[in-house]
């Protein structure tokens, strides 16, 4: 795996919008990202609207292109996620991004790109807080972005009891992100395999029956069967049908890995919520669940 340069104080970073528009504005994450010592270049999808995209798919294509090409950009930041990054991928070019690997960060729609450079390219990302989330995000979720972008540690304990975890460890390559868009990427050119890998989820916005449809077709996909763990984030913000599903998101998770014997942990603090930390996908992770208590230890 391949894994990018750290970033350093007077780096450049470059945002761009490969999905959805902005509403308002990302003031903060700037002074933020100025603040951590680096130097911020804004491409011109964060001001662009196109019906519901950050101008057409030509323009978030040749905005995202400059950036993966411009030597002097060390890291992109998708401004923030939505729909549209499908829609260019297959039209971007990464002969000189595999020359010279960074790091690209941002989550939900922009796992199209962690699932497609991790499966393609080789090379690890940043699964984190986009520009956009900077204004509601926790202190702590920006602090775990700045250190993964600077190489700090960013091993993570944590303990919850909402739900039953699965005790067991695990160890190998980090991979996911938001489930929808692992399920939308099947059998694609950005698809890879699952077998011995750490998987993550999290979503927003779904209906019970459609985490289950999605699961699904993971399991009958062979996607679930030779995983190392399960890390469940957060899944928020759920609709239910009338009448009910009947069944709660983490029961529908763990009916489809009733057979595997690999941990499985839930809570853990990522997704579409505030406390968003970071992780970086691509890289190799040791995961330890004893009850409670959870432990993700990078490896490499």
């Amino acid at each position: 795996m391949k894994i990018p340069e750290f970033l350093k104080p007077g780096d450049k970073v470059a945002i761009v919008c490969p999905a959805s528009y902005i509403k308002g504005s990302i003031d903060v994450a700037v002074t933020a990202l100025q603040e951590w010592g680096l130097q911020v270049d804004i491409g011109e999808t964060v001001t662009a609207q196109y019906n519901q995209f950050a101008g057409t798919d030509e323009l978030r294509a040749s905005d995202l292109q400059r950036a993966l090409d411009n030597s002097d950009v060390k890291a992109i930041f998708a401004a923030r996620g939505g729909y549209g990054t499908v829609r260019i991928i297959d039209s971007l070019d990464f002969s000189r991004f595999e020359k010279q690997p960074k790091w690209i960060i941002g989550f939900s729609d922009i796992t199209v790109l962690h699932s497609h450079l991790q499966h393609n390219l080789n090379t690890a990302s940043i699964h984190g807080q986009m520009p956009k989330s900077f204004d509601d995000s926790t202190a702590e979720a920006l602090e775990s972005l700045r250190k993964a972008i600077f190489g700090e540690s960013i091993d993570f304990h944590y303990q919850q009891s909402r739900f039953p975890n699965r005790s067991g460890a695990g160890n190998g390559q980090l991979i996911g992100g938001n489930l929808a868009i692992l399920h939308s990427v099947l059998a694609s050119p950005s698809d890879g395999s699952y077998d011995g890998k750490i998987l993550f989820i999290e979503d927003v916005g779904e209906s019970y029956y459609n985490i289950d449809r999605m699961l699904w077709t993971l399991k009958r996909a062979g996607k679930l069967a030779k995983l190392q763990g399960l890390i469940v984030g957060g899944f928020s913000s759920l609709k239910d049908s009338d009448p009910s599903f009947g069944q709660r998101f983490e029961e529908i998770i763990l009916d489809k890995v009733l057979e595997y014997d690999f941990p499985v942990c839930f809570g853990y603090p990522a997704g579409h919520i505030e406390n968003n930390h970071s992780l970086i996908l691509g890289k190799t992770v040791y995961l330890r669940i004893e009850n409670e208590e959870t432990s993700i230890n990078y490896l490499d």
